[in-house]
């Protein structure tokens, strides 16, 4: 009888959430509902039979390989819809891609991502790891970035299987009293180049290749190239992130603001001091290297003797606070490359931030456009380019996991901000949360893929994968991927992979959306 409730009250909690067991506490506080509970007898016996049940379950966690097991849910299957919209059509976009960087693994814009079509959500739990960062590989294998206890581990993955095939350990966690640069400074963060090797910053002060297949084309991570930056950055230092120029050139930033760049062919580092924090990833042109200080937004060239050099540098508005939904004061973003010759980012202006352009060439400040209504707005997550615009995420409202716990939501929102003949303005603003990820956008399929939470007057958690159309900004699907603290992100992105899949990492794994497959 005893294990007949617990079995009933895991049932309701799977099908109404976290209000199952409210209602039972408050029922059990009815006395003639308490008198008629069959508790069991405490017992020698009994205790031993439970604590057998917990340990083999335990051991049975503990045992499964890694990507097995589906990430656990917190209930709610019922209380929550488990899809809304309807099935899109792909409608390419009639904008310009960008350029394909000649140092970088295929960029995933082309790809085509889910269309709603019945789509399955499927997803691996890593036990313990908060899953970020993840690219594909030429041969179809995801790489990815996870981080536990200890620190960041690079992971080799099956994209059908969702299973590990190579897993390599990095370097241990900063150990330090300041929180931005723990997050920061993680070594979390990676890109993989023209020849499918990892490059990762980490977080010892050095840039490591890692090969992700050996010469029979089988997963395997071996450092193939090391460089030692410790020297250059100091030990009371660390590195951000690291990123190729279009002559091959490896760039990276320090949190205290150090910039520098590797000549991997004539060997040597060049180093700049901008003595300004850098919390940012930045990004690169032909021309250039564009990064975001907490000051300022910069261009950084290769001069006339091969040395780092600051080409323009202009002050954006960077507030007075730290906002709801941020970590540090400064900008909430690092800079992304648009048409017409111009680079975008969004400041940390009061009562709302602002997507400012400026040109590539001067720095010069070509228009702005406030976003997001009610003095609520703040983001750190990158901006996304469309062509003439960008798409911007709001963070306000987003402090603390109990931001998200059970039915809470953040304020949310994601917006398009368009450039056209030296004027800004707000295209489309969608009240969805988007909760620290970065969306992916889809030239193939015209939509933008995000991953939102939606509040429940029930308190469940529950997360999906939503797609936005790019030119109205209406929603076209959403699909439930799970419920719970472990269906969370941490400054994740969507990554689309070469059938069609969505896949995004999360505190305890890897999600992967997927259409139906037909004949």
């Amino acid at each position: 009888m005893w294990w007949g409730l617990v079995v009933l009250v895991l049932v309701l909690m799977l099908a109404i959430g976290p209000l199952a067991l409210g209602l039972v506490l408050v029922l059990l506080c009815v006395p003639q509902v308490r008198a008629r509970v069959p508790w069991p007898s405490l017992s020698w016996k009994g205790a031993g039979i439970s604590a057998a049940v917990v340990a083999l379950v335990s051991a049975i966690v503990v045992v499964v390989p890694d990507g097995v097991l589906p990430i656990p849910g917190a209930g709610g299957l019922l209380a929550t819809p488990a899809y809304q919209g309807q099935q899109a059509s792909a409608k390419p976009l009639d904008v310009g891609e960008p350029a394909q960087h000649p140092w970088l693994a295929d960029s995933l814009i082309d790809r085509p991502g889910p269309l709603g079509d019945q789509p399955e959500a499927d997803s691996a739990w890593y036990g313990m790891e908060s899953c970020r960062s993840m690219q594909f590989a030429t041969d179809g294998r995801l790489v990815t970035l996870c981080r536990d206890r200890k620190g960041p581990l690079l992971r080799v993955v099956d994209a059908d299987s969702l299973r590990p095939l190579a897993t390599k350990r990095l370097p241990d966690r900063v150990e330090t009293d300041d929180p931005v640069r723990a997050d920061v400074c993680s070594g979390s963060r990676f890109y993989l180049d023209n020849g499918d090797r990892a490059i990762v910053a980490t977080t010892d002060g050095r840039i490591q290749s890692i090969g992700t297949a050996d010469a029979d084309g089988e997963a395997d991570l071996t450092v193939a190239q090391t460089w030692n930056l410790t020297k250059l950055i100091g030990d009371d230092d660390c590195l951000v992130r690291a990123l190729p120029d279009w002559s091959g050139r490896i760039w990276w930033a320090s949190y205290k603001g150090k910039v520098g760049m590797l000549d991997t062919v004539a060997g040597g580092a060049k180093i700049l001091d901008l003595d300004e924090r850098i919390t940012q990833p930045f990004t690169v042109d032909e021309s250039g290297v564009f990064l975001t200080s907490e000051e300022a937004v910069y261009r950084l060239v290769v001069d006339e003797t091969g040395s780092a050099a600051v080409s323009w540098r202009t002050e954006y508005d960077r507030g007075v606070e730290v906002k709801s939904g941020q970590s540090v004061q400064g900008t909430g973003s690092g800079p992304v490359l648009v048409d017409d010759n111009l680079v975008a980012l969004a400041d940390n202006a009061e009562p709302r931030l602002q997507v400012t352009f400026h040109d590539r060439s001067t720095g010069a400040e070509v228009c702005k456009s406030a976003v997001f209504d009610g003095g609520e707005s703040s983001t750190e997550t990158s901006l996304v380019s469309v062509g003439n615009g960008v798409l911007v995420t709001n963070a306000h409202g987003n402090d603390s996991f109990a931001s998200t716990a059970l039915g809470f939501t953040p304020t949310g929102g994601i917006a398009r901000v368009d450039h056209s003949d030296g004027e800004c303005r707000v295209v489309w603003t969608n009240e969805a949360s988007s909760v620290y990820v970065r969306p992916t956008v889809s030239w193939a399929t015209g939509l933008a893929y995000i991953w939102t939470k939606r509040p429940s007057a029930l308190g469940v958690s529950a997360w999906y994968m939503s797609a936005i159309d790019v030119r109205t900004g209406k929603d076209a699907f959403s699909v439930r991927t799970g419920t719970g603290f472990m269906h969370t992100t941490d400054l994740g992105y969507v990554a689309l992979g070469p059938d069609g899949a969505a896949f995004v990492g999360t505190r305890r794994g890897i999600v992967r959306v997927k259409d139906v497959e037909r004949e």
